[in-house]
């Protein structure tokens, strides 16, 4: 049985050069210590096999490749005009690789330790408010048959957990089949959390798990093929069709603006960032943190609201 690298490695590199050993060692320990998924493995494939292209146009492989190959890979990318982003991806990637061959004893340095990322700009995440959310809720309950089941079960699941798409599709049939307020999700690296339930979603799901009877499935979400879950694609396809109903743009509706929907809107009310790093199991602060500008605005408010200075002059109460 092939692995899930080899896979990878044949839906890449069909009809081109085999993937390149060190590339393939490293993928493997990917899997094999961090858990990561198919398309995880896909990007970091695609980001070295790039890589592996420029170095052997230079007489060396990836592994080789000094200080200033790196320099010049990345100064080659800013040349052909990809993002910032995109950039930083790429180096991310290099990173990773590297340290892997220097822990792996394959070389003694790490050419991208004194490496730049270019700066991004700073973007926040897209999001819906409040509002929009109890729309797409209602216009998910009154889509009939197997489509609304699964729009609403994991529209409500989704909003009241915060868990990513990949989380969502992969749980099994009896999930939520229990009266617990929380439920143990598998997360990013095998990273295990706890996530909060509502009864609207415990409910959602035994509505969709009643309609399932008539295709049994060992998954909550099953897909078109026996034994597999529904595609993310499959399931944003439903989004957008709620979205559409509930008279808000399809492109500002996605599993994950309802992710940041959860977020911001936890934020709003009071959470503070260390429960929300918990909650969206971010291993790191710093990625949790961009959504302190949600802080910031409550902050402001509170202040406007509180601070006798933010008072008009001609307002204010002078103690007596």
């Amino acid at each position: 049985m092939k692995t899930l690298v080899e896979h990878c490695a044949a839906a890449y590199h069909k009809n081109t050069m085999a993937l390149e050993r060190h590339i393939e060692a490293f993928l493997e320990s990917m899997v094999a210590e961090r858990g990561a998924a198919r398309n995880t493995i896909l990007a970091y494939q695609a980001d070295l096999a790039d890589f592996a292209a420029f170095c052997a146009s230079r007489g060396h492989g990836p592994a080789e490749a000094d200080a200033a190959s790196v320099a010049d890979y990345l100064g080659g990318l800013a040349t052909a005009g990809l993002s910032a982003r995109t950039q930083a991806r790429r180096l991310s990637s290099l990173r990773q690789f590297q340290r892997f061959l220097l822990r792996d004893g394959q070389r003694a340095d790490d050419p991208t330790a004194l490496t730049s990322s270019p700066k991004l700009a700073r973007t926040l995440p897209k999001t819906i408010s409040e509002a929009e959310v109890d729309a797409l809720l209602t216009a998910a309950a009154a889509m009939p048959g197997q489509a609304g089941r699964v729009a609403e079960a994991g529209l409500e699941i989704l909003y009241a957990t915060g868990m990513r798409i990949s989380e969502l599709l992969v749980l099994p049939a009896n999930a939520l089949s229990t009266d617990a307020s929380a439920l143990l999700i598998k997360g990013k690296g095998g990273r295990e959390r706890i996530v909060p339930l509502s009864a609207a979603a415990r409910d959602a799901a035994a509505r969709l798990r009643e309609m399932n009877r008539k295709r049994p499935s060992r998954h909550l979400f099953p897909g078109r093929r026996m034994g597999f879950p529904m595609t993310r694609q499959a399931f944003a396809r439903q989004l957008k069709r709620v979205a559409v109903m509930a008279g808000i743009h399809p492109a500002r509706v996605s599993p994950h603006s309802l992710r940041h929907a959860f977020a911001t809107h936890l934020l709003a009310r009071g959470a503070d960032l260390r429960s929300l790093q918990t909650l969206l199991g971010h291993a790191d602060i710093s990625t949790t943190q961009i959504y302190t500008h949600v802080l910031a605005e409550r902050l402001q408010k509170l202040v406007e609201e509180h601070h006798p200075l933010a008072t008009p002059p001609g307002r204010r109460k002078t103690p007596a």
